[in-house]
């Protein structure tokens, strides 16, 4: 049991957390002389989860280390009391430091400020399909990998990119300016609820094309020549594709301008798709791009399971490269891609018409 100076929790424990009989087994191994990886083998846990025990509940007065159940669970009972004061609330400097990275001001080469759209500020959404303030903005990954670097010598300059994404996305935690969230590649303010509905089955896949039996050497990237690809959606159904290379990164625009009698003829069931990315569309531009690789920079393309990759047969034949298909619902297995769709969201922001671009422009954009 433990002291009595351990008050009942108004919640009890749930078996992610360390208890306090746990915390008594890790002292008396500890002080047995077992190893980290040996105490955690006993208490079922992983090493990583002993290792960051006692390097955040060791007792510390006596001026080493020393580990003890009592105290240990009284620094945890501290840790988890909430509600807990946000980091970026109560560092001022830290704070500051967030928001003008967050609002970075694009600039001319003359250094005269350039700003770009006017975008009102609507207090709860400021209007993600529209356009957004311009802004040489960095990511919070950006901002909290860059912290270490200015400030090695000072830990209270250190933040974690989720704290920033709470401050501007949760309401009770805003130590940030809400209008901030004008400035993220994504141009949300709230967050998008994981579940999704589940799709129908596509006639076009088979067991053969997907992902599980793509080749290993593209999935450790040692082989150039293996590729990802997605479209970057647009208002009015605009498109524009890409072409990620899994090795070197080298990224490839597609250019999918809208067909003619887009937004003027009645939309006819099975016929053409005007917008410009139906399955003829995106494979012509594949294989248009594409064609201009040697052969050996060429050998497969992985896509999830979107309609427009429908007639992949036909693009083998004629660009000469497998197409291999992702898990319905997992966008991690083509992570190169999403990540590069999402840098790319700061040139061609959602809820934006993506037609406007011209192919010259993605050629800018791709330099």
């Amino acid at each position: 049991m433990p002291p009595s100076m351990f008050g009942l929790s108004a919640k009890p424990l749930c078996g992610r957390y360390l208890s306090f009989a746990e915390r008594e087994e890790i002292a008396l191994l500890r002080v047995q002389g077992y190893s980290m990886q040996e105490v955690a083998r006993r208490l079922g846990r992983v090493a990583s989860t002993i290792s960051r025990e006692l390097r955040r509940n060791a007792a510390t007065r006596s001026g080493g280390l020393a580990y003890r159940a009592t105290t240990a669970q009284w620094h945890a009972e501290r840790a988890a009391r909430r509600p807990k004061q946000a980091k970026l609330a109560c560092n001022a400097a830290l704070r500051t430091y967030v928001e003008e990275r967050l609002a970075g001001v694009v600039v001319a080469p003359s250094g005269a400020p350039v700003p770009g759209p006017v975008v009102s500020w609507k207090s709860r959404r400021h209007g993600p399909r529209k356009d957004r303030r311009w802004a040489n903005a960095w990511s919070p990954e950006q901002i909290a990998r860059r912290l270490p670097v200015d400030f090695a010598d000072d830990a209270t300059m250190r933040i974690s990119h989720e704290a920033i994404y709470q401050a501007l996305f949760v309401q009770g935690r805003g130590a940030l300016r809400r209008e901030l969230t004008a400035c993220l590649r994504t141009g949300r303010v709230l967050r998008m609820p994981r579940a999704r509905t589940r799709g129908r089955g596509k006639t076009f896949l088979s067991p053969e094309i997907m992902i599980s039996q793509r080749p290993a050497e593209a999935a450790d990237r040692t082989v150039p020549g293996h590729w990802e690809g997605d479209l970057i959606l647009g208002l009015g159904s605009s498109a524009i594709g890409t072409l990620v290379e899994r090795t070197t990164r080298f990224t490839l625009l597609l250019y999918l301008p809208r067909m003619a009698g887009h937004g003027h003829e009645a939309r006819v069931k099975n016929g053409p798709a005007l917008a410009g990315h139906g399955a003829e569309a995106v494979r012509d531009a594949i294989s248009r791009t594409i064609v201009t690789l040697p052969e050996q920079l060429r050998r497969s393309l992985t896509w999830d399971q979107g309609a427009e990759m429908a007639q992949h047969a036909r693009l083998k034949i004629e660009a000469g490269v497998r197409v291999y298909f992702c898990d319905p619902h997992s966008p991690w297995q083509r992570g190169t891609n999403e990540n590069t769709n999402g840098l790319l969201r700061q040139y061609f922001p959602k809820g934006t018409d993506l037609s406007m671009h011209s192919a010259n422009g993605h050629r800018q954009v791709n330099d």
